[in-house]
């Protein structure tokens, strides 16, 4: 399973799929009840306010997104496990990594919860500002641009062999995405609120060490591949350290989906709003033929996006609980 960043959230999501399924239903009104305690308004009004109100404005921001994100995703997680699709491997991208942990028990969805809350209310307090850059090159090349401006810009993400987003003080990161637009590489500027995994994160990251050291920990009861190592792990994820570091340091998707092919996996089921982690594998698998599957695409009624998700895995051998 991969459990989707932010960024692809979208109005309205869940409501379809809260509509058809009980079992959806359950796991995204428990979440939803949790957030409540943490978060200044319902969570659900803002998800499903009417398009264009000033309500679903805040969707948009960090410290109801990556609650959102989290709800739906840990609800689509329990759908597919009540049709008997138990994941084998996981992955997420950055907050999509917390469903993840908590999904294979690393932590209670009430820390999960209370975690996500607070590093989404932290981060959106942080002063506005900062770039996020897409370059179309090597890491090793955008590396070697960062290095001068290392205390203003980092690499924040690497999603492929040519596809690194660097994050940080906005000058710095344009005048480095400047010097590759210049010799014909292709950049993008990501529309986000603030320079998520950059140096602009530390003055967030005390006191969100406060929070992840009042969690429990326990050891992934599933295999999950680390976005910091890109590798496999089972006990690095069960201490505070690491969900501090993983708020600061580069998502290491490449290598995550890489590690993911090495154990042996042939159907990747994106777990999310939009199916973006989705188009990063051809590049990141060159020579494999996985089979990618969709549980939601924007623009298209929810039950039936997810129900052709199933038939797709179930036509392809995989098993279901019907």
């Amino acid at each position: 399973l991969l459990f989707t960043g932010q960024g692809a959230q979208t109005p309205g999501m869940g409501r379809g799929l809260c509509a058809a399924w009980p079992a959806f239903r359950e796991a995204f009104d428990r979440c939803v009840a949790l957030f409540d305690r943490e978060l200044d308004r319902p969570l659900r009004e803002v998800m499903w306010a009417e398009a264009g109100s000033a309500e679903s404005l805040l969707l948009d921001q960090t410290a109801f997104t990556q609650p959102a994100l989290f709800a739906v995703e840990y609800a689509l997680t329990a759908l597919w496990r009540s049709w008997g699709v138990e994941p084998e491997l996981l992955v997420g991208h950055s907050i999509g990594e917390l469903v993840a942990a908590c999904v294979a028990g690393v932590f209670s969805l009430e820390d999960g919860v209370r975690l996500v809350a607070a590093r989404g209310r932290l981060m959106q307090g942080l002063s506005a500002g900062g770039a996020m850059v897409l370059l179309g090159a090597p890491e090793a090349e955008v590396a070697a641009a960062v290095a001068p401006h290392a205390a203003w810009v980092s690499i924040a993400a690497v999603n492929g062999p040519e596809q690194v987003v660097i994050a940080g003080v906005e000058q710095a990161v344009q005048a480095i995405a400047a010097g590759f637009a210049a010799r014909g590489v292709r950049t993008k500027r990501l529309h986000v609120s603030h320079a998520f995994h950059s140096p602009l994160m530390e003055p967030m990251l005390e006191e969100f060490g406060r929070v992840a050291a009042s969690v429990t920990y326990r050891r992934p009861s599933v295999s999950l591949v680390s976005n910091l190592s890109g590798k496999v792990v089972t006990d690095e994820l069960s201490a505070p350290g690491y969900w501090v570091r993983h708020v600061r340091e580069a998502v290491r998707f490449a290598d995550g989906v890489k590690a993911l092919h090495e154990a042996g996996a042939g159907t990747f089921l994106e777990v999310g709003p939009k199916p973006t982690l989705l188009g990063l594998l051809p590049a990141c698998l060159p020579e494999a033929e996985p089979t990618l599957l969709a549980s939601l695409r924007a623009g298209r009624e929810e039950a039936a996006g997810v129900l052709e998700a199933l038939g797709r895995l179930w036509a392809g051998g995989g098993s279901v609980s019907w």
